[in-house]
């Protein structure tokens, strides 16, 4: 007894069971299987480790299966976690649905037990505060480097779900956002529209080489996340990584939706601020004209364009709020995974607005359109598409009684 308790915080030798664990372990049968998910047909306790923190905690290896089953029901965010009526976005940013779905989304066959679930809750913890992994080790009392493990693995994990979470939509969803834009700017011709495109600049640490590209004309280190929204603010596409000092025309030039001409399809078009160019092809991308406007159509035009385009800096403002502590000062993390950190942040947006997980935005995404690209001989290859559209928008919506009081020939 006298070297355990030298020994206080700290695990003891692995010893064979006793007596008095091993009524430990048959009392605690029900609550393993329930949390597990696994009813154990055999099960012998064979050896022990304990440890003396607030209260004696075991480690117990059993036969079926052969692997150590650790409850430390001290740690506090995991007795959040068993707790249904408990507030999970306080501490960890998402709903408990939210969660339950993110585990059943990077679940694996090959999984078992409890051991995924433990996975999610270190990695959202991470994110939710932008905590060291010293700190997140302390509060799940596990190895600094297994924190380090499996938030590393956790954000491979959920790249792998990111094309099934984040993607186009098609047929009856496609036309749903041209209806949810026609909404949103209160104009039927709005419905040809099914995306919304912007830029925003992600903190980060001066990169040790090259950290002059990353210095954005705001005055700080960043690199750029490029993204595209439907009508709720749900992200269709993500592109991340270019340096702060590029300009979004370049940015959306070296995209993959661009190259590729992958969205929006023929017919359709996505809406930009005046940062970008104005386009009709490889994608159609429809600005505002730039002020001061020349007539009130195109003040009416420029008026329900940016009703119906706010909605992916809303689709920022969201993101922001809900990892306020990624997204609000400089990512304690190397440059290099950044852009699977912020990409990480946009699968979960996005679980979150399925799961009818939706915060306010606090801060929204400031409006500055920015300045066009000097070096952009495209930015007005679209401007037929864009004046077809304003006319579209200034029409009647309904008949004029007087344009039928007279014939004509």
């Amino acid at each position: 007894m006298a070297t355990e308790e030298a020994n206080l915080g700290g695990w003891s030798t692995v010893k064979p069971v006793t007596e008095e664990v091993k009524e430990i372990c048959i009392e605690e049968k029900p609550e393993i299987e329930k949390t597990t998910a696994i009813n154990f047909k055999d099960y012998i306790p064979l050896l022990y480790k304990s440890q003396t923190v607030n209260g004696t905690n075991y480690l117990v290896k059993a036969v079926n299966p052969t692997s150590y089953c650790h409850l430390n029901r001290a740690v506090p965010i995991l007795r959040l976690y068993f707790d249904e009526a408990a507030d999970h976005r306080a501490h960890l940013r998402l709903s408990l649905p939210s969660i339950m779905s993110l585990i059943a989304a990077v679940r694996l066959e090959s999984d078992h037990g409890w051991e995924r679930e433990i996975e999610v809750l270190v990695f959202l913890h991470w994110l939710a505060h932008a905590a060291s992994y010293r700190v997140v080790s302390q509060a799940f009392d596990i190895p600094r480097t297994s924190v380090y493990n499996i938030v590393h693995r956790m954000s491979k994990a959920i790249m792998g779900i990111m094309r099934r979470v984040i993607c186009f939509p098609t047929g009856d969803d496609l036309e749903a956002v041209g209806a949810g834009f026609a909404q949103l700017a209160g104009s039927p011709a709005f419905s040809r529209a099914v995306g919304a495109i912007d830029g925003c600049h992600i903190r980060i640490k001066p990169p040790a080489n090259n950290s002059h590209c990353y210095f954005n004309r705001k005055l700080f280190h960043s690199i750029q996340l490029q993204a595209i929204t439907d009508h709720r603010g749900k992200f269709l596409d993500v592109f991340v990584g270019y340096p702060g000092s590029v300009h979004d025309a370049r940015v959306l030039r070296n995209s993959p939706v661009y190259a590729g001409s992958l969205y929006p399809p023929a017919g359709k078009c996505i809406l930009g601020d005046g940062g970008y160019p104005c386009l009709s092809a490889p994608i159609c991308l429809i600005t505002p004209y730039r002020e001061p406007v020349q007539n009130p159509v195109q003040a009416r035009f420029n008026s329900k364009h940016s009703r119906a385009r706010n909605i992916v800096e809303r689709a920022f403002g969201m993101l922001k709020t809900r990892w306020r502590c990624i997204f609000f000062k400089a990512l304690e993390v190397s440059p290099a995974f950044v852009p699977e950190v912020v990409a990480c942040c946009a699968v979960l947006h996005n679980l979150a607005l399925v799961n009818g997980d939706i915060v306010e935005p606090e801060d929204e995404e400031d409006l500055d359109d920015g300045l066009p690209d000097p070096h952009n001989l495209e930015a007005r290859v679209g401007e037929h598409v864009r004046e077809n559209l304003a006319a579209a928008v200034s029409a009647p919506n309904i008949p004029v009684p007087a344009l039928h009081e007279h014939d004509y020939l």
